[in-house]
């Protein structure tokens, strides 16, 4: 499993209206300047997000984008899987690649075992602790 630029500059960007919207609005020219994304490609990202629920937004002079939440609120693993899809390490885990050869294969309960620990992990961090 790798995780893509697209999840990277999700979490980023979250962090950074965690850190700097401070109860206003972050504009996106703002955003991408910081984190050095380019306009076209943070769109994407906050277009995800917003889909995601995560965001506010505010259009006009002030207008921009917040969290929606406290960052104590928003779990690192949803965050990827909104831009990522399944965090699943091999497509045998996946329902729709539900693998026949399951009950004899000498891998499996490995490659599952790695799931738990991934998810386990991203889900066990917040924004709030990645600010930290």
């Amino acid at each position: 499993m790798k995780i893509s630029t697209k999840g990277r500059y999700a979490l980023r960007v979250m962090l950074d209206l965690a850190v700097n919207s401070k109860g206003n609005f972050v504009s996106l020219k703002d955003i991408a300047t910081r984190q050095e994304i380019s306009n076209k490609y943070l769109e994407q990202i906050i277009a995800m997000l917003n889909k995601a629920g995560y965001l506010k937004t505010a259009r006009g002079n002030n207008g921009g984008y917040q969290l929606a939440k406290e960052p104590k609120d928003y779990i690192v693993g949803d965050i990827l899987r909104a831009t990522e899809g399944d965090l699943i390490p091999v497509y045998c885990l996946a329902e729709e690649g539900e693998c026949k050869r399951k009950e004899n294969c000498k891998t499996y309960n490995f490659w599952k075992g790695l799931d738990c620990v991934i998810q386990e992990y991203v889900n066990s961090k917040t924004l709030e602790d990645l600010m930290q």
